[in-house]
């Protein structure tokens, strides 16, 4: 299916609960007493120093740590929000501290609300760009591309007996034809301990991911046909064909997650080449001498001096 490498992803949990918590070292005391709902519905849980802590705040905590995924509920009544809510309380204590202790007002601090800042504005832009590309049809219409350009091949489903010599081998094939029960002598001869068990099922597969000497065997093996004994990695087998059918395509649910990613990078790419062309971008780089036999790395530290910059530039500046 999709092959889409390493996906540009949105991603709010534990870079979100940061960015969130830096934003509010103003502290609670200095925050507006407002008791209007934020979002539809939402319910005041607790108050710090008269500040409300709402529903939806609990909520965003409790996606920030992974506890539930974005838009899935939280039952009110659960253990899970009374500790997600004590948390929130903790970290409003927290960074009221950290602003009466005037820890907001030290320049790496405010590197590092910054930085905070420019992630969850990314993660805004991301979100908004990808919202309508995400769409049922879109999905649906990719799944349906991809299933029709796929290479359908075809899935044996199979039982084997491992044995460690062939002489073991020709024995166990006698009495398979004189009607012994290749499940069976399976669990009472093979040595396969991940298939002995179930009778030395293999269940389904294609021939492409077993060793070469099975597909090899298995090439031409019609179902209900036993086959060997041939020599395999730690002895000799013994394989009966129970089917063969064609390949089942991946069910649009299963491939549902690498869609949504992919059309999640195919947006974001594209967004980031248009910002990119439009933008001036200037790196400043310095990479080690090649040393042969030696990978390349990126030397650390700042660049040399330089009478002027060396640097890449992306684009004009508009």
């Amino acid at each position: 299916m999709l092959q889409v490498g390493s996906p540009l992803r949105p991603r709010r949990l534990l870079a979100g609960l940061l960015a969130i918590a830096c934003l509010g070292l103003a502290g609670c005391q200095g925050r507006e007493r407002s008791d209007s709902p934020p979002e539809a519905g939402d319910v005041v849980v607790a108050r710090v120093n008269g500040v409300p802590v709402w529903t939806s705040d609990v909520k965003r905590e409790a996606v920030a740590q992974g506890l539930i995924g974005e838009g899935e509920p939280l039952d009110p009544a659960s253990e899970q929000f009374r500790r997600t809510t004590d948390e929130v309380i903790d970290r409003r204590l927290l960074a009221a501290e950290a602003s009466n202790r005037k820890l907001d007002r030290d320049p790496a601090v405010q590197r590092r609300l910054a930085a905070a800042r420019e992630r969850i504005l990314a993660d805004l832009v991301v979100d908004s760009t990808v919202t309508g590309a995400i769409s049922e049809s879109a999905i649906r219409g990719l799944y349906q591309e991809q299933v029709r350009l796929s290479r359908q091949t075809e899935e044996i489903r199979a039982r084997q007996i491992v044995v460690a010599t062939q002489a073991e081998a020709d024995a166990i094939r006698k009495l398979l034809g004189s009607g012994g029960s290749f499940e069976a002598l399976a669990m009472e001869r093979s040595l396969d301990a991940a298939t002995r068990f179930n009778g030395g099922d293999l269940g389904y597969f294609t021939a492409d991911i077993m060793p070469d000497s099975y597909e090899a065997a298995l090439k031409s093996a019609k179902a209900g046909q036993t086959i060997g004994p041939f020599q395999v990695e730690g002895g000799w087998a013994l394989v009966k064909v129970e089917d063969r059918r064609p390949e089942q395509p991946i069910t649009l649910e299963a491939a549902r997650p690498q869609i949504v990613r992919f059309l999640t990078y195919d947006q974001v790419r594209d967004l980031l080449e248009k910002l990119r062309g439009q933008a001036k971008v200037q790196t400043f780089l310095q990479t080690t001498p090649d040393v042969p036999g030696q990978p390349r790395e990126p030397a650390s530290g700042t660049p040399a001096p330089q009478d002027k910059p060396q640097g890449k530039t992306e684009g004009t500046q508009p």
